[in-house]
């Protein structure tokens, strides 16, 4: 018989609580839980690491004489009814850890490089007016005042914007699943994005699982974060912030950037007694209808009731939309969102060249193999060199 292993019973009752998995699921894959749990047998080390993969906790931890504390890594600025968050869950700390880690060598290959810091990191304040940071980030990208109005929707106007802000040397990656694991969904009532802060490699990550039409807001609330100088966990429920007052700055910034209140103001005049007006209003400012809605209520144009009415319409008609959607797409441009442009065209050419191990570009990257060829052909990464404006 297999040696079996000692855990306190209390660990497994932690593994549980922190997956989320419900108490039924383990039971059915591990009949021997309860007994775990109330000290009358023991595992396998086999059936140990089999359970702690399955509530993706690191084996080691099941060897402590308590449960670890687990704070975020990075600040947190989610709150329910004005009260932190009190756990993260597993998939919202593998991701942290994972885009930590694709920024620390990011950050080390830049300065290999020999580029230099980007000065916009932590160039404004909270004294400062949105407008005036909306305005400054708008220079920043060079995006002219009516950006948005040359493109033919919102969904090009949000490519375009990903790509302005890649280009000033911010990596944004884009995922709904922990790295390439879709057996692990990242929840959107838990997270919309965050930021980690730095000055040669700054990153924003979006919940890819979050609707497109809301990916455009959080994309520019997290820009206003780096501008801050101040990286964290988002939340963003319904378009709307926390109460803390980094989170309403951010959030009043977004509004500005993607739709001016002078503009907004003038144009509901005409359009709020049309059909459909916030379709009009966000065809007219190249956003989506929720973005638009949401500015109007910002500038007390309309009712928090009659918002809320239109986001929860709008958001089962895009999640039945998103239902019917058929396929999966191309697996190697879905990846190029989850990893963002600049960063895999660095780990591509710097193992290219030598500079780093074959095994490490497969593990900031999730590929291997074949795949990280195919990756790199599709992306055209071998026919590059690095720099900020490529």
């Amino acid at each position: 018989m297999s040696d079996r292993v000692q855990i306190k019973p209390e660990l497994f009752r932690w593994a549980q609580q922190r997956s989320g998995i419900s108490l039924d699921d383990l039971r059915e894959k591990f009949p021997k839980y309860q007994e775990w749990v109330d000290g009358e047998s023991e595992p396998t080390m086999k059936q140990l690491e089999k359970f702690a993969a399955q509530t993706y906790a690191p084996l080691g931890y099941f060897f402590l004489a308590a449960p670890p504390q687990e704070p975020l890594p990075i600040p947190d600025f989610r709150t329910v009814s004005d009260r932190r968050v009190a756990r993260p869950s597993p998939h919202l700390l593998d991701t942290i850890y994972a885009v930590q880690l694709r920024q620390e060598w990011m950050r080390g290959f830049l300065i290999e490089q020999s580029e230099r810091p980007l000065a916009f990191i932590g160039s404004r304040t909270l004294e400062d007016s949105p407008e005036a940071v909306a305005a400054d980030i708008r220079r920043t990208l060079g995006l002219e005042a009516h950006w948005s109005r040359t493109l033919p929707t919102w969904e090009e106007a949000l490519r375009r914007l990903i790509q302005e802000i890649e280009d000033i040397g911010v990596l944004v990656m884009i995922n709904g699943v922990v790295e390439n694991n879709t057996h692990r969904p990242l929840d959107v009532d838990e997270f919309r994005g965050f930021a980690l802060i730095d000055s040669y490699a700054p990153v924003i990550f979006i919940n890819g699982r979050d609707a497109k039409a809301a990916q455009m807001f959080t994309l520019v609330h997290e820009v206003a974060h780096l501008w801050l100088g101040k990286g964290g966990v988002s939340d963003i429920k319904s378009l709307l912030p926390s109460g803390n007052k980094v989170e309403i700055f951010c959030n009043k910034v977004a509004a500005e950037f993607l739709v001016p209140a002078g503009e907004m103001r003038a144009a509901w005049t005409e359009k709020k007694s049309s059909e459909k007006p916030f379709e009009q209003m966000a065809r007219m400012f190249k956003v989506s209808p929720v973005v638009a809605a949401r500015r109007l209520l910002d500038l007390e144009l309309i009712s928090r009731e009659r918002y809320f009415k239109f986001y929860k319409e709008y958001s089962e008609e895009a999640a039945e939309r998103k239902g019917k959607a058929a396929g999966g797409g191309n697996f190697y441009l879905t990846l190029g969102a989850r990893l963002g442009k600049r960063f895999p065209a660095a780990v591509y050419i710097a193992a290219k060249e030598g500079r780093l191990p074959y095994r490490d570009a497969y593990q900031l990257t999730g590929l291997s193999g074949v795949n990280y060829d195919n990756f790199g052909r599709e992306h055209g990464f071998e026919r590059q060199s690095f720099s900020r404006n490529q």
